[in-house]
């Protein structure tokens, strides 16, 4: 975390990019010379321009939106055959009057003893550690439907320490008030951006959103739950899908609205009619279904009174047909000649319709109350009125800058990867997967890895889209994969479940049997109790390119496991996710997770074991559990239990896990404006030291202020993984013991089943320091070891010794033998009389010893116990 505090309150002082924002003319020009030019943009980037016509570039490119850097520091030799540029990291040598780069006349040299790289033209970056892809359309895991290899497009990240970004060819943007595609002059050119870093990884992402813009903060709401299915949902049935939110405890802040909410054109999968555009009928439409939404005014507003924000499906491909309801005021604005009744062609880069398209079809739609589009674009990739223009790339930019443009509510939308620089248009939908553990395993990898190009908010279709040719037998675990699916969701960068419209294929975690829907329920629940480390998370990579999902070799460039460990990633800066990737065996309780943890000390969470870094561990994992390793010591800020992301939550829920000292902040802003990127946000400082075992918490003033800022918070205080103290102190009052489900403000409390104390702090001003000490007594501190595991333990032998009971009432129906009721027990009596803690943990630890004996003595089958004593493995 404290990489992350030097740049926001460093770099802000000095430079401050808006993602939409283009300044293009650079500092400086070091050298301008016949037919080339050379900029430095910054210790490690070199720009390097040779144009046939001796036109240099200074208009935004469609990658790189920025060249006014601060200017670096370097020094130029340069005499009638060569010039030499040296920066702190790289030395650059050309040779004058040879005109266009070759290998003959152009090098770059690494000015690190421990880096040899001398990179000339044409050097091939061998080792490039990818970026991402358009779409997982019809993918099964790494493959495609006919078992091609999923091939990546090459990132900024490599571990031959450089990248260059050939910009030669990539559209410009004009200077209007709207910037607009312009295409490149004619004549030969090279545009290259030459990117050293060796295997400092993030300065390299840091470089390349410095001049390709940064990595926007979606919207609060965007971080929570989105239900999505392709459904041909009704007004009624919808609301009946959020009054079964409600029911089953399930918060939910985005719904999302597949393709029927407007007319289908007759629509028929079965013999599809190919319009005049070579599309199906039906893909296309900006007028609301009224046989599914008789009053669609009503139904949005019902929908805000919800809570809720909603985004709708498009596919512009056809245009604007006759049947729609904007057509006659849509062919006036563009002078179209209706007789005949064609469709209006689309074509986004006209800008004249594209400004008619937002006005006139989309603008009434958010009015009514839609707040962002899904653009499901799956046609042409290419406009056909400018040429190697990117429908993708260019419908992105459109909807995302009209959204800045308009100024009420912060940009979003969710669409394709287009392509380089489309990480400033934010949220990713990666298309419709197959329903598969091939599938579900690929994508911790497919997402860490998109973070190599910025592209940090890929939405995938949460428990696969659809079945493809997977065998009916591998169907019957839909309820575990999407489970376990559902777990990765909490840890990406969106949580948004989907899937295709078959019966058989639903998502609604209440259909599920009661364990996995518990399960489901807990995951999403953790998700919207993670959001204050989480958007936290979200602000670093605006200020720094590292995304939220980022792979393990940024912080471990040198270890090869950090590349061979691909399923593993960073979750923000403090937590390490390998999710569960693959099902529960027969016969065995637990999924078993291989996860390499590095130096150092790490927690994991689900079953409070403090493990050794360093290591590869065999870990397995409960269905209601998640392999989430937290860094010793560490401060999770969270929230206490919520319903929805736009609410105004006054309590501030701090998770401090075992290990030692730390420091950390916690951002906020308002989660609904662009303020964000000015000076509109606040970070509040809190730190640990641990003295002796005992703990001191403080957490500082808030620095900084945003509209609608809370002036005092509540603080429920966590101490995970802990003894039971003999003191509390807060601010020089000593709180009292209160039971757990009677604890209230200014009291503490201690939790059995997750070893967890508790501190509630009554409002506070958050311009006051507050100080927390925890005082425990020299026997805990020295008894510590027994708390090692003993979450997960507890959770593994409650389920054990309840279905002993249901295998030992077959055959008797006497109570179990005492000591397996009595162990079962341990965290009950710990919940009544937390000052027996170590007591209770020594007898716990004694009577496991025991019970496999005394289970092999009872009167019941093998398979039973054994099956018994694999939960206490």
């Amino acid at each position: 975390m404290k990489n992350l505090l030097v740049v926001f309150f460093g770099v802000l002082t000095t430079v401050v990019f808006g993602q939409g924002k283009f300044d293009p003319i650079a500092n400086n020009e070091v050298v301008t010379f016949d037919k080339v030019r050379f900029t430095v943009l910054s210790p490690i980037m070199i720009r390097m321009e040779w144009d046939s016509l001796g036109k240099f570039e200074d208009h935004a490119s469609f990658v790189v939106i920025n060249r006014n850097l601060p200017l670096p520091k370097y020094s130029k030799k340069e005499d009638r055959k060569s010039i030499i540029i040296t920066t702190d990291k790289l030395t650059l040598k050309y040779i004058k009057s040879t005109g266009k780069f070759t290998s003959q006349n152009l090098q770059i040299i690494f000015n690190d003893k421990n880096n040899k790289t001398n990179w000339k033209p044409g050097t091939p970056n061998k080792e490039n550690l990818l970026g991402t892809i358009r779409t997982l359309d019809g993918c099964n895991g790494g493959r495609y439907w006919n078992k091609d290899t999923i091939v990546l497009e090459e990132g900024i990240i490599s571990k031959d320490g450089w990248y260059l970004i050939d910009d030669s060819k990539n559209l410009l943007f004009d200077n209007s008030d709207w910037p607009w595609v312009l295409p490149r002059q004619e004549g030969s050119r090279q545009d290259w951006y030459f990117i050293g870093y060796g295997n400092d990884y993030k300065t390299a992402l840091l470089n390349y959103t410095k001049i390709a813009g940064k990595i926007p903060i979606p919207p609060k709401y965007a971080f929570g739950y989105w239900w999505s299915r392709y459904w041909s949902y009704t007004d009624q049935e919808l609301r009946e899908l959020v009054a079964n939110m409600n029911k089953y405890d399930i918060p939910l802040d985005v719904l999302v609205i597949d393709m029927d909410w407007h007319k289908t054109d007759n629509l028929s999968w079965v013999k599809p009619i190919v319009d005049e555009f070579d599309q199906n009928l039906g893909w296309t439409g900006f007028t609301w279904n009224k046989n599914l939404f008789p009053n669609p005014e009503n139904f949005l507003t019902w929908v805000k009174n919800q809570n809720l924000s909603i985004t709708m499906n498009l596919h512009p491909a056809s245009g604007v047909a006759p049947w729609e309801d904007a057509y006659p005021a849509f062919a006036k604005a563009m002078n179209f000649d209706t007789t005949g009744h064609k469709n209006i062609p689309f074509e986004i880069a006209d800008k004249k319709f594209a400004t008619n398209y937002f006005n006139i079809l989309l603008h009434p739609l958010e009015k009514q109350g839609v707040d962002f589009w899904w653009l499901d674009w799956q046609q042409w990739p290419f406009s056909k009125k400018i040429q190697n223009l990117s429908n993708t790339w260019w419908l992105n930019y459109c909807h995302f800058t009209d959204m800045e443009r308009n100024g009420q509510q912060r940009p979003m939308l969710y669409h394709r990867w287009g392509g380089l620089g489309n990480h400033r248009y934010q949220i990713g939908f990666s298309g419709d997967t197959w329903i598969s553990w091939n599938s579900l395993a690929y994508q911790p990898f497919f997402t860490a890895t998109a973070s190599n190009v910025g592209y940090g908010y890929w939405s995938h279709d949460i428990g696969g889209h659809t079945w493809g040719r997977i065998p009916v037998e591998q169907q019957k675990m839909q309820p575990e994969l999407t489970t376990r699916w559902t777990q990765f969701g909490v840890f990406s960068p969106i949580l948004r479940h989907h899937s295709t419209k078959k019966p058989s294929i639903y998502k609604e975690a209440w259909l599920y049997p009661f364990e996995y829907t518990v399960a489901i329920h807990d995951a999403i629940n953790l998700r919207y109790a993670l959001f204050p480390y989480i958007y936290t998370a979200a602000r670093e990579a605006y200020e720094t390119g590292l995304s939220i999902v980022r792979p393990m070799y940024y912080e471990y460039p040198n270890m090869p496991e950090a590349y061979e460990y691909k399923n593993q990633y960073f979750f923000g800066d403090d937590m390490i996710v390998a999710p569960v990737i693959a099902p529960i065996l027969k016969d065995e309780h637990t999924a078993k997770v291989n996860v390499w943890l590095p130096a150092g000390q790490w927690y994991e969470w689900y079953t409070g074991t403090m493990l050794d870094g360093g290591k590869v561990y065999e870990r397995g994992f409960l269905i209601n559990e998640i392999p989430v390793y937290i860094k010793a010591g560490a401060i999770i800020p969270m929230y206490p239990k919520i319903k929805s992301l736009r609410d105004t939550v006054r309590e501030l829920v701090v998770n401090v896990f075992p290990g030692g000292n730390f420091k950390t902040k916690v951002y906020e802003d308002n989660g609904f404006t662009n303020e964000y990127t000015r000076q509109d946000f606040a970070f509040t400082t809190i730190s640990t030291e641990t003295n002796n075992g005992n703990v001191n918490l403080a957490i500082f003033p808030r620095e900084g202020d945003y509209s609608g800022a809370l002036n005092s918070r509540s603080y429920h205080i966590k101490f995970t993984g802990s003894l039971v103290p003999e003191k509390v102190i807060v601010d020089d009052k000593e709180y009292t013991y209160s039971a757990y489900d009677t604890a209230k403000a200014g009291n503490w409390t201690y939790s059995s089943d997750d070893l967890t104390l508790h501190v509630f702090i009554p409002e506070t001003s958050v311009k006051q320091k507050l100080n927390v000490s925890v005082n425990y007594s020299a026997e805990s501190v020295s008894n510590s070891a027994l708390l090692n595991g003993k979450i997960g333990i507890f959770n593994k032998y409650k389920m054990a010794g309840r279905y002993l009971k249901i295998e030992w009432g077959f055959v008797d129906s006497g109570p179990l033998p005492a000591i397996i009721t009595q162990t079962e027990q341990t965290s009950t009596r710990i919940q009544y009389s937390p000052k027996t803690l170590i007591q209770e943990l020594k007898q716990f630890d004694a009577n496991l010893i025991q019970i496999p004996n005394i289970v092999n003595t009872m009167n019941i089958k093998q398979e039973s116990k054994e099956a018994f004593l694999k939960y206490l493995k």
